[in-house]
């Protein structure tokens, strides 16, 4: 595709920090709700400052030629949900969120060594792009069910068709934008579209709390109300957040081997899952930008970025960090794969983490409104692996079978759980898919030998 911003590009000072403002809106709520999911009062602004550092500390083993931004990784869920289980206090839990992103890290470090030595080209014969391109495609796809939910969530006693309403605008908007639109209007459809969601959502909701009508308020305030000291003001602008290493000073004094075996049990397998999905997500943006960044920077360079990055997102949120495809898609849609807006964007998580009243518009955006964007943004995410099989020639049988059996598969649902490691369906659509291109490509080894 053609980019308006190339990996090397320098936006003029007004237009990057809208350009990031969009990257941040883009991974925002993903970030932010997986501390949410786990519980145990782990803070969202410390997650979303550990996302800024991740960030930043990728884009520096990357040399700053990787356009990736990190956030809160969804695949450790149940790692995270593990580390407190087999906590004796709150304290030794928040202790072994960073104990495991360390071990994760260090998976990714070993791996990295691994392909410096080795170099990439088996990724290429193990992954080629009947392989990797339906497997891109399957991230996208087994994100559409979040996006339709998201579309017609509405609070306790909202209209969920009301919700859907709010959704549909706001993709509306940010496709006439990014379809219609002329210069900055184009870049930021995102910004746009959001704004526009959430004001026909403020819309229905005066109207609703005015009329006494539950069904038409869509926006929930409780994050506001939070900031809200007796109705007199506001509490604090500016607030610390809650820092993981900070709670887990305590647990130093109840730790013992068990403990440590089951969070690295819960841990490593999961970060062998996930560097199935950083290679899938960075062939992905190496085919929009046309350059591999597997060859430049290089894969044990964004390998150790993501392994690293990962024990700086959990040192300071709890959260190991992963390659967003919402990032990918942002710049898919947009043609800015500048490293600069990427950086900005880290920055101004990291500053945004700080800032309660930012935080609080964040968490009070409607899911139906964020569902609408994701519609754009996951969609994208599956077309550009589709975009990536163009070329690949599907009236060969043997082609065939490898696509569907990654598309069925992972659109499928796919999961293989052994204790409390869980393949996820990207994981294991992307395994069956090298093990069905082997065997098939056993007939081609045969015939070259006769």
């Amino acid at each position: 595709m053609k980019l308006v911003y190339n990996i090397n590009d320098k936006p003029k000072f007004p237009q990057l920090i809208v350009l990031a403002l969009q990257q941040l809106l883009a991974i925002m709520a993903a970030t932010l709700v997986v501390p949410v999911i786990t519980g145990n009062g782990m803070s969202p602004a410390a997650a979303l400052l550990g996302a800024g550092a991740g960030t930043i500390v990728y884009l520096m083993f990357t040399k700053f030629r990787s356009p990736v931004f990190l956030g809160s990784s969804f695949a450790f869920l149940g790692s995270m949900a593990a580390a407190f289980a087999g906590a004796s206090t709150i304290a030794l839990g928040y202790l072994g969120l960073i104990i495991g992103a360390i071990f994760a890290g260090l998976v990714y470090v070993i791996i990295s060594i691994i392909v410096k030595c080795v170099g990439v080209s088996w990724i290429n014969k193990l992954m080629p792009a009947v392989v990797i391109g339906p497997t891109v495609a399957i991230i996208g796809l087994s994100l559409a069910g979040n996006a339709v939910s998201d579309l017609g969530t509405a609070p306790a006693g909202g209209n969920t068709l009301i919700a859907i309403l709010c959704g549909l605008f706001t993709l509306a908007t940010v496709i006439f934008c990014s379809v219609f639109g002329k210069k900055m209007m184009k870049l930021i459809p995102f910004i746009i579209g959001i704004l526009a969601g959430y004001v026909l959502a403020l819309i229905f909701t005066v109207i609703g709390t005015l009329a006494d009508v539950p069904a038409l308020m869509i926006i929930n305030f409780d994050s506001f109300k939070a900031l809200v000291s007796d109705g007199v003001g506001i509490k604090t602008f500016f607030a610390i957040p809650e820092f993981t290493f900070v709670k887990a000073l305590g647990g130093f004094e109840v730790i013992d081997f068990s403990y440590i075996l089951t969070v690295f049990v819960a841990y490593t397998p999961v970060a062998l899952v996930v560097f199935a999905e950083h290679i899938a997500d960075h062939k992905n943006i190496s085919s929009i930008i046309e350059k591999d960044l597997l060859e430049d920077p290089g894969l044990h360079n964004t390998l150790l970025g993501d392994g690293v990055g990962s024990m700086a997102g959990a040192f300071f949120g709890g959260c190991p960090n992963t390659t967003y495809g919402e990032s990918v898609a942002c710049v898919a849609i947009t043609g800015n794969a500048s490293v600069v807006t990427i950086l900005t964007a880290a920055i101004g998580a990291i500053i945004i983490s700080f800032i309660s009243p930012f935080v609080a518009f964040v968490n009070s955006i409607p899911s139906c409104v964020m569902g609408g964007v994701c519609m754009a943004l996951y969609g994208f995410i599956a077309v550009s692996g589709l975009k990536m099989i163009q070329k690949v020639d599907l009236e060969e049988n043997r082609n065939l079978f490898v696509v569907s059996v990654i598309l069925i598969s992972g659109i499928g649902g796919l999961t293989l759980t052994f204790g409390k490691v869980t393949i996820t369906s990207v994981a294991c659509s992307l395994i069956l898919g090298i093990l069905t291109n082997l065997f098939v490509s056993m007939k081609i080894n045969l015939d070259k030998k006769k």
